[in-house]
């Protein structure tokens, strides 16, 4: 996932999302990333609630700026991302990106 996270966002309408094997293969290389309902998910923990707003915020700016928007759940001490790609119906590379971008934050 490292190489993702240099890369940018593109936008995709009208494109088509990933097949299962690619969804599987990029997952493979996403440590503590699933597949849950149409989308990739992972929830990271904090020690509490200002870790954990401090985390969102970054985030926030990271999706601003590749206009990738996740879903978050966002608890005490824990936030969930999920990202999918509305435009393609189902999970893309920016998914993909954007998620390795998130670990980043706390390599």
């Amino acid at each position: 996932m490292n190489d993702l996270s240099t890369r940018k966002c593109q936008p995709l309408d009208g494109g088509q999302p990933m097949s299962d094997a690619e969804v599987q293969s990029h997952l493979a290389a996403a440590p503590g990333w699933a597949l849950n309902q149409g989308a990739i998910e992972k929830t990271y923990r904090f020690r509490n609630y200002h870790e954990t707003m401090a985390f969102v915020n970054a985030l926030a700016w990271i999706a601003h700026a590749e206009d990738h928007h996740p879903d978050l759940l966002v608890k005490y001490d824990s936030c969930q991302v999920r990202f999918n790609t509305h435009s393609v119906g189902g999970i893309s590379i920016n998914d993909f990106i954007c998620a390795a971008k998130v670990d980043r934050l706390l390599a």
